[in-house]
């Protein structure tokens, strides 16, 4: 099992945050390694809900079929992944007020498919590029954000 955690202050409070970071449809358009949503429930976010991401990594494109099996918006998401040869993944994001916006704290377990020799082969292939799209994630997730927030700030300043 390998694990990165990366996190990020935004300035917008933690609902607007939730609102972007969960939307199925918004990953491509901040998860640096999402190519593309599918299969995704409709209806509102709620534990059972269930998506498909089409994601590359290193030039490899792989599906991976997420379940949200806890939640507690807006500051807490566990959502479980299985991918490509048995691989599974668990993310979680957890969310709180900080001097008036967000620390936004991601977590990303995974779990190799072929056990201690697929987790050595992952090593070798990726290297530390899953902490730094992680980072890369959340910065972009923080451009957008705030980009949106911004009009309101200035609209109540007004």
């Amino acid at each position: 099992m390998d694990a990165v955690e990366a996190d990020v202050y935004l300035e917008a409070p933690p609902e607007d945050v939730w609102d972007y970071a969960m939307d199925a449809d918004a990953t491509p358009e901040w998860v640096t390694v999402v190519r593309g949503v599918e299969d995704v429930d409709q209806g509102p976010l709620r534990p059972g809900y269930r998506m498909a991401q089409r994601m590359c990594l290193r030039g490899f494109h792989f599906t991976v079929h997420w379940e949200l099996v806890e939640m507690d918006a807006p500051c807490y998401a566990r959502w479980e992944g299985r991918g490509p040869a048995r691989s599974r993944a668990v993310i979680e994001d957890r969310l709180w007020e900080q001097d008036g916006g967000t620390r936004f704290a991601y977590r990303n377990e995974f779990h190799t498919p072929l056990g201690p020799l697929g987790a050595v082969a992952s090593r070798a292939l990726v290297g530390g590029m899953p902490h730094r799209e992680a980072c890369a994630s959340l910065q972009r997730l923080k451009r957008l954000v705030e980009a949106q927030a911004a009009p309101l700030v200035t609209a109540r300043a007004a």
